[in-house]
Parts: C-alpha cells; structure tokens; sequence
C-alpha cells in the first residue's frame, strides 16, 4: 500500500518482499497510474510496512494504506483520492481520464469479489463458475461496440475492436479495473490452475493491450510478489 503525498509529489509504495521492490496493491497501482496519465513527475519511495515508520502511523492513525496528505487534510479513501486527483490536477494543463460511458465505470467491478471468494473458499467449483459468469459479462462488455465505434453501412462485423473499457485510451474505469484484473489471472493460474478462457477475446485484449502501457506495467508488482500476498491463503486452502 501507498502513502502519497501530493503537496511533496512524493508517493511512498509497499515495498515487497525484498524490502525494497513494489509490493503488491491494486488500490496504490491505481493511483499511480492516475497520476501517471496526467502526466505528473514523481518519485516512489517503498517502505518495508513490517518496518514501517512511526510518522505513518501519525498521519493516518487506525487506517491502512494508500492515503493522500495535502495541505495537512489526510485523505484516506481510495475512490475520494481518485476524486480529488480528477479535480485539482484539470484541463489544460492536465488531461481528464473520467470515462464518457457511465457503464464503462462498473464493467467487471463484481470480478475481484468473486476472485477473492474463489480464493478463501473450499467449495472452489462454485466460485469458479461465479467467477467465470462475471468474467464473461465484462467480456461482452468489451466485445460490443460502444456508441459511434460501428460505421453506418457496416453490418458484416459489429464487434468492437477498443482497446480498453472506453475507447483507446487509459480512464479512470481502467486504471481501477485492470491492476485487479490482473491479480486475477496471476493468482487464480498460480494456486486454482485456472485460466481466463481462450474464448473470451474482448478480455484478453483488453490485458495484452493494457501490458503494452508504461502507465500500468511499470507500476505494477512483479508476479512473484503477487503470488507471494496470496500465500498464506493458499496455504490454508491446502490443509
């Protein structure tokens, strides 16, 4: 998880399990993700949270990670952050990344917890198909063409061919959906041997697109440290 301080620019990142690498947080790759679309320098300091500084504590006391300071107000829900970030880092000088489709902002939103129920839980063949259904809808949500992305005239192919939720480029909706998306296929593959399925091919291009953005692969942890996060419960599982 992340401290983030945008009055400093100065985010903070879970460090992994070297104490040094970034560590797993979808919720922290989301903000820097944000903040790397709107085109901000920054510096990541990771913190070994086994060690962590007592000042953390301080700002933010009873709360976890990320969290965002600014001129002394701390700011610790991670949608209220994404909010603030919107707001005050604005046209002109900043892009806007809200996404134009109001559905684009809920598709695949019930994936994670139906991942982590898959996960935790013994009865793995229910929660497979739960997590497959919900798979599914967000691949139907990729393949069909949004608004204005099917020429009049063409009705041999009405399939979109987007790269992600809401056009060719990265929004809000992505920046949430995808560092989870991908903590899916690594850990579900890794501890279920489940695999997203070949036929859903709006997903899988959905991530093959995302991975070819230095807005999210350099700002996500390494699969190894996926993994790890997921260890202890996957070790539960086992017994």
């Amino acid at each position: 998880a992340d401290f983030l301080s945008h009055s400093e620019k100065l985010p903070k990142k879970r460090a992994g399990s070297d104490g040094e690498s970034i560590g797993n947080c979808p919720f922290s790759q989301r903000l820097f993700m944000i903040l790397w679309l709107k085109g901000v320098v920054f510096n990541i300091t990771t913190i070994d949270m086994k060690r962590k500084p007592p000042d953390l504590n301080n700002l933010a006391p009873g709360t976890h990670p990320p969290f965002l300071t600014f001129n002394g107000e701390v700011k610790t829900d991670v949608n209220k952050i994404e909010e603030f970030l919107e707001e005050v880092l604005a046209p002109p000088k900043y892009p806007k990344l809200a996404a134009k489709q109001k559905e684009s902002n809920t598709a695949g939103n019930d994936i994670f917890a139906k991942f982590s129920a898959y996960i935790k839980n013994t009865n793995s063949l229910f929660h497979q198909k739960s997590l497959t259904r919900a798979l599914r809808r967000l691949d139907s949500y990729l393949n069909a063409p949004l608004p204005g992305e099917v020429q009049e005239g063409n009705t041999e192919d009405r399939s979109s061919r987007r790269k992600f939720l809401d056009g060719d480029e990265l929004t809000l909706a992505d920046c949430n959906l995808l560092p989870k998306l991908h903590i899916v296929k690594v850990v579900a593959k890794k501890y279920r041997k489940y695999e997203i399925p070949e036929e859903m091919t709006g997903v899988w291009r959905y991530l093959r697109n995302a991975y070819e953005q230095e807005e999210f692969v350099n700002t996500c942890a390494a699969d190894q440290e996926i993994e790890l996060a997921y260890m202890d419960v996957a070790k539960r599982l086992a017994k």
